[in-house]
């Protein structure tokens, strides 16, 4: 019944997250009624993903080429203050607080047998090599456990308080202001701002 160019468009948008065939459906037929320039710069946008989006060679956020985020090249921002997290998307509300001058490290995931995600998944080697880089150079690093408080965010700062602990660096977590089984991404700015303020 339908051309098979819009089959198919419907049948990759329903491969996004929380869209069903009928809300991809929806989402083709309102994207078909669009002027072709729109289209156009819509496809573009995601034609240039794979290439011009890259990871932050520190602190593996988003970048538009190969060197630094625009948080780690901050000669603003505290390099010795650097707040762990588990997902690039979770920087985004602490950044919306204003009240964070640190940098941060995206572990890209938390420990999790369930999912096979073992610690040597993630990136806890270049977060370990960052505070190891900061000693030497005689500055100590504060590091921020920034992780949701689930089952899995709580295992993964229990590893990375005891990994970190022997290299005397000052390990503090959010304070308890988020609700157990939360996600940082969806906490409100207040909520954040008081987490970040009594961390301990």
């Amino acid at each position: 019944m339908l051309p098979s160019s819009l089959k198919n468009l419907i049948d990759q948008l329903s491969k996004l997250p929380g869209l069903g065939q009928r809300s991809a459906t929806r989402l083709a037929f309102y994207l078909i009624s669009q002027p072709p320039a729109d289209l156009n710069a819509l496809a573009q946008a995601i034609k240039d993903l794979p290439t011009k989006i890259k990871h932050c060679p520190r602190c593996f956020n988003l970048t538009s080429d190969s060197s630094l985020c625009a948080v780690c090249a901050n000669k603003n921002r505290q390099q010795n203050l650097i707040c762990v997290v588990e997902d690039i998307l979770d920087i985004i509300p602490i950044e919306r607080t204003r009240q964070f001058s640190g940098v941060y490290h995206v572990l890209g995931g938390l420990i999790s047998p369930v999912e096979g995600l073992a610690p040597d998944k993630l990136h806890i080697k270049e977060l370990v090599a960052r505070v190891k880089q900061l000693l030497a150079q005689k500055i100590q690093p504060e590091i921020i456990l920034a992780l949701n408080p689930t089952t899995e965010g709580d295992t993964t700062s229990l590893y990375l308080e005891k990994l970190l602990k022997p290299s005397n660096a000052k390990i503090t977590k959010l304070n308890r202001g988020l609700a157990t089984g939360s996600d940082l991404e969806y906490a409100d700015e207040t909520t954040l701002i008081n987490a970040l303020k009594y961390r301990h």
